[in-house]
């Protein structure tokens, strides 16, 4: 059972020889079998049990070995711990940012603040739910099911040139259906962000937990679990709608994904 079962992630990983010496030694000593993934998520724990501020030590990396090469995404854990900290505060009026932000903290927030502006992390979580966008930087043959020790898996790993191509096609049919607006946005802002990175990384896809969920889900109308999870195809299809301005092509597999997903997160009410 993983320690955040609700937890879904899209990784980018970089070649090793991109990073510090010192870096490369140290994940050089990672075998490609560890389980980080459990690792990370209960030091993600560790967090909300024991009051810590953010800070950007390095503490541990997602390791994969492709065509005898070795890339790395590291977790970052402190910096993305911030980046949600800083969400949430933006989100709040400025009277009641004290209840939840000790006058103590303000120093360090505005010092920490400013150092991770220009920090990027490697890894974009999600809860209860897969965005549609994800979907669309993916094919189909690049999907991965089994099992392992935490029950169904289901990861999806392409090359980044690949996923921005993709993500640039997905833009292009969105504003051109709907024009400007908060999906193309999102797209934008996705793509933006695999820009940072060495054009020879892979982006990867991990259900997580919510494989378990899905699974259930899918089985509970009869379906053969996750074998019967199309949610790469029905945004394929969708996108392909829009491009060929075939709304009902467009919105019927926009439904189906939507449908899917709607179900998993009640999962987040029954608990």
């Amino acid at each position: 059972m993983r320690p955040t079962p609700y937890v879904a992630s899209l990784r980018v990983y970089e070649p090793i020889a991109s990073f510090s010496y010192a870096d490369q030694l140290r994940w050089n000593s990672i075998s490609h079998e560890t389980h980080t993934g459990k690792e990370e998520e209960l030091r993600a724990i560790v967090r909300l049990v024991f009051e810590e501020l953010p800070t950007f030590r390095v503490d541990g990396a997602h390791i994969i070995d492709f065509n005898s090469q070795r890339y790395v995404s590291p977790w970052s854990t402190s910096r993305r711990c911030w980046a949600a900290l800083e969400e949430f505060r933006s989100s709040l009026p400025r009277s009641v940012v004290p209840f939840f932000f000790p006058v103590a903290w303000e120093d360090i927030y505005s010092n920490v603040g400013e150092e991770q502006e220009n920090r990027v992390p490697h890894i974009i979580s999600e809860t209860w739910m897969i965005p549609p966008r994800w979907f669309a930087l993916f094919s189909p043959n690049e999907r991965l099911r089994g099992n392992n020790e935490d029950g169904v898996f289901t990861i999806m790993r392409t090359e980044i040139h690949k996923a921005k191509k993709r993500c640039l096609d997905a833009h292009a049919a969105v504003r051109k259906a709907f024009g400007p607006g908060p999906v193309e946005e999102e797209l934008e802002q996705l793509l933006n962000w695999l820009n940072v990175f060495h054009p020879d990384s892979i982006v990867e896809c991990d259900y997580g937990g919510l494989a378990n969920y899905l699974e259930s889900s899918l089985r509970n109308e009869g379906q053969s679990g996750l074998e019967s999870d199309t949610s790469i195809e029905d945004v394929e299809s969708s996108l392909q709608g829009l491009v060929a301005g075939d709304g009902v092509l467009a919105g019927q597999g926009y439904e189906r994904l939507v449908r899917r997903w709607r179900n998993v997160a009640a999962f987040e009410q029954a608990n």
